[in-house]
């Protein structure tokens, strides 16, 4: 077969093969897709501006306004002039030793909720992912405690922990008779910081163990099966197969554990109300008596950002340890 000549046409410039027919003709037509991708696009974000406009008058807002007022001595007397002291209130806040108590307080209840929460709501989570009656009715009991109200439980554990009467101290004083007196449990530093730990950890395991029975469920079972196959036991099979799966949802109950024990306030103001002597204040109770018992607005949207920036801190820090090892190279 003879390829086709192609001949050039002197008056109009174009190229033609040699049945007359002309080599743009024969070119494929290809449709406008920039200007379909553009349109695609621009109905994207018509269809995101509500929700971002809801955001920004919400969240973004209010944000900005706060950063502004921690650069003042905010007056909130109408016609009253604030006075402008720049970063004052940080400076200040840098050397106020409650903030740091009130840090390294939140800082111990972080590390006593944080890992408690993430073992036991683990082991709650791979026994309930076996198959064993009434699955259904103990979930709903672990879970229970998550949506019961902060307010009616830190009534209840303050009850609890009452130095004269209270539950724990009638077990471990007058019952077992492990301890030679009763313990002042909310009227010292630690004692009272380990009690809001222990109601932090009560009340947190349901959160984490429905988090991770939906990660476990979701791992193939023909791994598990060809670990046992090949002689694994249980705690083999949940170190080598069932553990590496989940290890993005630890990540992520971390991140949010870790976010929330910063954000403890409810428990710690009607417990111990961050007494006694302001030995329990953690940094929203701090901050909550600087901007609603002083009225110094400009201090405690300060120290509000401060907390917004440790949390920021240890979320990428958090972010970067758990990164799979392929992620981390990249």
């Amino acid at each position: 077969m003879r390829p086709r000549r192609l001949t050039a046409s002197s008056n109009s410039g174009t190229t033609s093969d040699s049945l007359g027919r002309s080599v743009t003709a024969l070119r494929p037509r290809f449709r406008p897709t920039n200007v379909r991708r553009r349109k695609e696009i621009t109905a994207a974000y018509l269809f995101l501006a509500p929700g971002f406009f809801l955001f920004a008058l919400v969240i973004l807002y209010p944000i900005v306004r706060a950063f502004q007022i921690s650069l003042f001595n905010w007056s909130i007397v109408p016609g009253t002039a604030s006075h402008f002291l720049g970063l004052h209130n940080y400076s200040r806040a840098i050397h106020d030793p409650i903030f740091w108590r009130a840090l390294e307080n939140t800082g111990f209840y972080m590390a006593v909720t944080v890992p408690g929460q993430i073992v036991l709501g683990l082991a709650t989570a791979v026994l309930l992912d076996a198959h064993v009656p009434g699955r259904g009715l103990f979930r709903t009991i672990y879970y229970l405690p998550v949506v019961t109200s902060w307010v009616v439980v830190s009534l209840l554990f303050q009850y609890l922990f009452i130095t004269d009467g209270g539950l724990a101290n009638w077990i471990l004083h007058d019952n077992l008779h492990l301890v030679g007196h009763n313990i002042d449990w909310l009227g010292t530093r630690w004692m009272a910081m380990l009690s809001l730990g222990i109601l932090g950890i009560w009340k947190g395991i349901g959160w984490a163990m429905v988090i991770f029975l939906a990660a476990l469920q979701g791992v193939p079972v023909e791994l598990k099966e060809a670990a046992a196959v090949d002689g694994a036991k249980a705690w083999a099979r949940f170190r080598a197969v069932s553990l590496p799966a989940i290890r993005p949802v630890i990540a992520f109950v971390t991140v949010m554990l870790v976010i929330g024990s910063f954000n403890v306030f409810i428990s710690v103001f009607l417990m111990t109300k961050g007494g006694p002597l302001d030995e329990t204040q953690v940094l929203l109770t701090y901050m909550y008596r600087w901007a609603f018992s002083y009225l110094d607005f400009g201090y405690g949207s300060a120290l509000s950002f401060i907390l917004t920036l440790i949390v920021f801190v240890l979320a990428l820090a958090q972010l970067r340890l758990f990164r799979r090892p392929a992620e981390a190279h990249s």
